[in-house]
């Protein structure tokens, strides 16, 4: 019976011990865990760029935001000038410096300083000057900075050049002067807003106009007149008509001067060369004002050159030449120059070099 008795109380007293070691094991996890924390171990490196750029709040050094990095200006004449804003902000916590910003065709910008301290705000001015040729416009700009999470920042300008004034002939086609005979200038309103003429000018003033600067129309038909002497010494220039419209201040037209006859070519080249064995080559004499002439006398300055037929094409003629090389004389090559005489006109000429064939 007493054996019972003592079975039974080890039992009791065991399971009230259970409880107690539990706890022991309980608290003894997040001792542990102290001294652990506690310990100094080596803690992993990070790299500061990467740092960086995992900060929600982008305060990890200098960070620029803007508030658009894209303006449109829509429909523009060509030739006009617009300006727009991009407004930015050193979002970070230090020193933001702009080392420059780069412009592109067209395209000027103005910075009033290099330095933003966190939180500082600033503008870029850009100012665009559209071309004078139609259709969709997209230039980029990039602003430097030491910003690591964007050191190149891009921003966009875009446009649509749609011309609000044609003319003829255009600034491709050009003004073509034969003599003192020149085409007219048709200027035309594409919208319907009435425009005056405010000033002409032209290269050496060779090229003038009779307009009234005080007349408004919605199309213009200008008579151009040609001082013969002023023009010989300005064969190629350009006009310049300046404009009231709203959307148009100005046309360009450049003017070509042709002379009344035309070689080609004007220089004749010829390699390899031999001593007495005749060299053949054609150029072609035309009018460039349409008008019939006749070749009067041909010659050679050093007698090497001779024409072996002459044949009549459209406004002028077609000649076929024979180059007789002279002995080189140890010389690598030789010169001569054609000389053509047209009846009641000025003579043409064209020149020739030849290379005599390298001998081993």
């Amino acid at each position: 019976m007493r054996s019972n008795c003592l079975i039974f109380v080890a039992i009791i007293v065991g399971f009230s011990l259970l409880p107690q070691t539990g706890c022991q094991e309980e608290t003894k996890a997040p001792a542990e865990s102290k001294a652990a924390l506690a310990s100094p171990q080596p803690e992993p490196a990070i790299e500061p760029a990467k740092a960086e750029i995992k900060d929600e709040a982008g305060k990890a050094g200098p960070k620029i935001t803007f508030e658009k990095i894209v303006h449109d200006f829509g429909e523009v004449a060509p030739g006009a000038k617009k300006t727009c804003e991009f407004k930015f902000k050193n979002a970070g916590n230090s020193l933001l410096k702009i080392t420059k910003v780069e412009r592109c065709c067209g395209v000027t910008t103005k910075l009033d300083k290099m330095q933003y301290g966190p939180g500082d705000s600033g503008t870029i001015t850009v100012e665009y000057n559209a071309s004078t040729g139609a259709g969709l416009v997209d230039r980029q700009l990039y602003v430097v900075s030491n910003d690591r999470t964007n050191p190149k920042a891009a921003l966009t300008i875009k446009a649509n050049i749609v011309p609000k004034i044609s003319f003829e002939p255009n600034d491709r086609m050009g003004l073509v002067i034969k003599d003192q005979s020149c085409p007219e200038i048709t200027i035309t309103s594409l919208d319907g807003k009435m425009f005056a003429i405010k000033e002409i000018k032209s290269t050496g003033n060779c090229i003038t106009f009779d307009y009234d600067p005080n007349k408004e129309a919605a199309k213009f038909v200008l008579q151009p007149q040609v001082d013969k002497e002023k023009i010989q010494a300005n064969p190629h220039g350009l006009i310049n008509i300046a404009l009231t419209h709203p959307d148009s201040h100005g046309i360009n037209i450049p003017f070509n001067r042709l002379s009344r006859f035309q070689v080609s070519p004007p220089q004749i080249i010829a390699f390899n060369a031999v001593q007495g064995q005749p060299i053949t080559r054609k150029i072609v004499v035309q009018n460039n004002y349409d008008e019939d002439f006749e070749i009067e006398s041909t010659s050679s300055q050093n007698k090497t050159i001779k024409v072996l037929s002459q044949n009549k094409i459209k406004n002028g003629y077609q000649l076929t030449l024979e180059i007789m090389p002279p002995p080189d004389e140890g010389k690598s090559g030789f010169t001569d120059e054609f000389l053509l005489n047209i009846k009641g006109a000025e003579k043409m000429s064209v020149s020739f070099r030849g290379f005599y064939l390298k001998r081993k």
